[in-house]
């Protein structure tokens, strides 16, 4: 039987889509029947998957209030399938908060939703001055300076580690081919 899997992201600026849709593609490369959806657009069955990969992005310290209410409000689903969560966020671009025992906003989510997913990472997103609100540019620039960050508004860094994008696509692979008799 052929097994199913669903990657649900919730992006801010576009980076977390486009890890998804990195994930994607690396999964259709292994012969994976994969299906991307937006938080706003998932209608399905949660146990209708054999595994379900969450990827969200944060603004302002937080992820977007409908990825913490759909983990709330599935959460006994989700228990008893295999799943992944990862964050997206500009502090993982320091390497003593780029793991998921490290980064501060992964580990908030996860307690404030009380859930424990099977598999967890964590990525750093793109800084691009140019494509934020006059309003985001000012609050993110600000938040730069006191992390020591880029604050030139020319600025476009991608500080994703697309190896570890391809690593963590592997990591899915292999758990979607594990015993699923342990749940």
């Amino acid at each position: 039987m052929e097994k199913k899997l669903g990657i649900i992201y919730s992006s801010v600026d576009g980076q977390t889509r486009k890890i998804s849709q990195a994930l994607l593609q690396q999964l259709h490369r292994q012969q994976i029947a994969v299906k991307l959806y937006s938080i706003e657009d998932f209608e399905e069955e949660v146990t209708d998957f054999d595994l379900l990969v969450i990827g969200a992005g944060i603004r302002y310290g937080k992820h977007n209030l409908k990825v913490r209410q759909f983990v709330l409000n599935n959460k006994e689903s989700l228990s008893r399938i295999s799943t992944a969560f990862f964050s997206v966020n500009l502090v993982a671009r320091k390497s003593d908060k780029n793991s998921p025992e490290t980064n501060p906003y992964l580990i908030k989510f996860l307690k404030d939703v009380n859930w424990n997913p099977d598999m967890l990472a964590v990525f750093a997103g793109k800084l691009d001055y140019r494509a934020y609100s006059l309003l985001d540019r000012i609050m993110i620039k600000l938040i730069m300076k006191l992390t020591q960050g880029p604050t030139r508004t020319d600025t476009t860094i991608e500080y994703t580690d697309w190896k570890r994008v391809r690593d963590f696509g592997e990591l899915v692979f292999r758990e979607l081919y594990r015993d699923s008799s342990r749940k």
